[in-house]
């Protein structure tokens, strides 16, 4: 029996962002945010991407959806390159793969009403009559939970959490089959969180999605993820399945992310035997000769500093990039 072929692949992809200086603004030097990415995402599957500020997820989201160009590398969805497309062909990827944003004030119109902002995917991509569009409306509103009643309200009318709602509905206007979740309640109080949270996870077995779940709280991605990748300086130096990530996670970095998330209980002390180090992260625009991590990893070694290990299977199945471990 053959495995079922990823609905997303992305491979070797490079978002780098020029710096330009003196009077004709000639390129001196390059943000590399995103520098050789490569994973894939499975149908119905949630994979987290982690990491700290910085160090290129969202840029990462926003390639995959053509928001930002890519500097090189692929992306393919049902193994069809989306560099290919022309046209009509970036309008048919927009209704496949949509973004939930992570501020859920600034990503609506503040000038129109709910029922337009819902509405306006359908709009454009000329789906369905009048009727049929304001029925629609109403069946992503009632999706949600919110009422058919609050359609002609404005968005600063709703709290956080309900207008949070109103972008999920928005992102699956066009029955995607991927959607890009870019911090989705990082912006939200805690109780509003978790109902955001079991929202998303009813709506992906409603509507059989695929998440791109981007967020920097490792609890949140610890409950919605099926698998997690860790990602440092724009590279992804760890991606297992969630349970090994969180109970047994084997590269330096993932440890000292974990090391530094609150624990859920106040007398929860336990934590993984790496030292967290205070010293800055490097600039993505001076990365360090060889392993990313070597200026901060306690079990750093002198082949560390000069070789950039490879991301390779190990023999729990993870992907992991350390010459150490």
């Amino acid at each position: 029996m053959t495995a079922e072929p990823a609905l997303l692949e992305v491979q070797d992809l490079a978002v780098h962002f020029p710096i330009r200086a003196g009077v004709f603004r000639r390129q001196v030097g390059a943000v590399r945010a995103v520098d050789g990415v490569s994973f894939a995402l499975g149908r119905g599957e949630t994979l987290g991407l982690v990491g700290e500020s910085g160090c290129g997820k969202s840029t990462t989201g926003l390639a995959l959806l053509g928001l930002v160009p890519p500097t090189a590398g692929q992306v393919r969805l049902d193994g069809r390159s989306i560099g290919d497309l022309a046209g009509g062909g970036v309008k048919a990827l927009r209704r496949r793969v949509q973004i939930v944003f992570q501020d859920p004030f600034s990503s609506l119109n503040p000038r129109q009403r709910v029922r337009d902002i819902i509405r306006a995917p359908l709009d454009i991509h000329g789906i369905g009559t009048p009727t049929e569009r304001r029925l629609k409306v109403e069946e992503l509103m009632a999706a949600v939970g919110l009422r058919a009643d609050q359609a002609a309200k404005y968005p600063h009318e709703f709290s956080g959490g309900q207008r949070q709602r109103i972008g999920i509905a928005r992102a699956l206007a066009l029955d995607p089959d991927i959607i890009v979740c870019d911090e989705p309640v990082s912006a939200l109080d805690v109780s509003v969180q978790a109902q955001i949270l079991n929202l998303l996870v009813r709506l992906q077995k409603e509507f059989s999605l695929s998440f791109l779940f981007i967020s920097h709280d490792l609890s949140v991605v610890d409950h919605i993820s099926d698998r997690v990748a860790v990602m440092y300086l724009g590279e992804i130096v760890e991606l297992a399945p969630r349970a090994l990530i969180f109970e047994n996670p084997r590269h330096p970095y993932t440890e000292l992310l974990l090391r530094s998330a609150p624990p859920a209980h106040p007398r929860d002390r336990t934590r993984h035997s790496v030292p967290a180090d205070a010293s800055e992260v490097p600039s993505a625009a001076s990365k360090p000769p060889g392993c990313p991590f070597h200026t901060r990893c306690p079990i750093a070694r002198d082949h560390c500093r000069v070789e950039k290990p490879a991301l390779l299977v190990r023999d729990d199945g993870r992907l992991l990039a350390c010459h150490e471990r």
